[in-house]
């Protein structure tokens, strides 16, 4: 009688292995100057000087795409998450002033799909040559037990670098900008309540969308948008004190984050209107306007804050760089985020 074999359990090292050898063509596109070796090791190497620094301060950050993968999993939709996956962690790096270098991830599964995963990996590939950021290794872990049917779930940890003093935020005062720009949608934040919303609505994943063209899980699965580049070349330019990520907790929760002891925000609603999925979501779900601001981010995905004498200038700079730009109000003494007028 022959003893019982590791694929017998549930795990197939072949299929992993398959899957490395997919998608090293992908990792290969995202190779910057600092990279020094591909897949297969025990850990990746990066070299900050060959990437230009001198006096490196390193940024570590991590995150995952939430229950937005419960919507990619039923619809077979995966091409998106893995941009997502690495916009949620690159979009907080710049934050802070650094330069996103290298990204790693998590994949894990009950049991491995190499097609499905190679989909998911290359996304992930791609979020990387979007924001210049290295994909140098991961982890693939099928756990049969843990994961049932087709769910999985991702994880990622980007590390990047700046130069000793230039981290951010720094020299935010009363009166400086602040210059949001537009989402690309929902991003990857406030799914349990998308979900639940959705549920309420009587609506499946293949209804037509109640606010764009296609499915409503095609439209809910727009990748959260990423601002790595523009960011850093309006850092580059000088003016910018802060900039925060709108995620989890919307502009009443993040924007306060960047902002010192004393200062808060006053921010117009009526300097932009509210995208077609959010309006959809308010009023399908009856959710309102401050449960609306505190969980979405509700059509601006990213802010920053500027000093005043460079607020056109950087805005100027950030609209050629592709983005589109709103105005929403200032920094003023005080505490938290202030409100004016209603979203529309």
């Amino acid at each position: 009688m022959s003893g019982l074999t590791y694929a017998q359990a549930g795990v197939n090292i072949d299929a992993g292995n398959a899957l490395v050898e997919r998608i090293k063509p992908h990792a290969r596109r995202t190779e910057r100057a600092g990279t020094m070796a591909g897949l297969g090791g025990f850990g990746a190497l990066f070299d900050l000087r060959a990437a230009g620094y001198q006096d490196p301060i390193l940024v570590a950050a991590t995150d995952g795409v939430g229950t937005k993968l419960r919507i990619a999993i039923e619809t077979g939709h995966l091409d998106g998450v893995g941009i997502d996956l690495v916009a949620m962690c690159v979009n907080d790096l710049v934050c802070q002033g650094a330069e996103p270098l290298l990204f790693l991830d998590y994949f894990a599964t009950g049991k491995l799909e190499v097609e499905e995963a190679a989909r998911v990996i290359a996304g992930i590939a791609e979020g990387c040559a979007r924001s210049g950021c290295a994909l140098v290794g991961g982890e693939t872990a099928e756990m049969p037990g843990m994961y049932h049917g087709g769910d999985f779930d991702l994880a990622g940890f980007a590390v990047g670098a700046m130069e000793r003093g230039q981290d951010l935020p720094r020299g935010v005062a009363e009166g400086d900008i602040l210059l949001g720009l537009v989402s690309d949608g929902v991003h990857s934040n406030g799914f349990s309540l998308v979900r639940r919303v959705a549920e309420v609505a009587g609506l499946d994943w293949d209804a037509a969308s109640p606010f764009g063209g296609g499915t409503l899980g095609q439209a809910l699965l727009t990748p959260t948008r990423l601002y790595v580049k523009p960011a850093l070349a309006a850092i580059r330019a000088g003016g910018v004190h802060a900039l925060a990520h709108i995620t989890g907790g919307g502009l009443t929760e993040n924007l306060p984050r960047v902002l010192p002891e004393g200062l808060g925000a006053t921010i117009d609603l009526g300097a932009w209107r509210l995208p077609p999925v959010f309006a959809w979501l308010g009023e399908a779900g009856g959710i309102a306007e401050a449960e609306m601001l505190k969980t979405f981010n509700s059509g601006i995905g990213m802010v920053l804050v500027v000093a005043p004498d460079r607020a056109e200038a950087v805005a100027r700079l950030l609209m050629e760089a592709g983005e589109t730009v709103v105005p929403l109000g200032a920094v003023t003494t005080g505490q938290g985020v202030t409100y004016k007028g209603a979203l529309a």
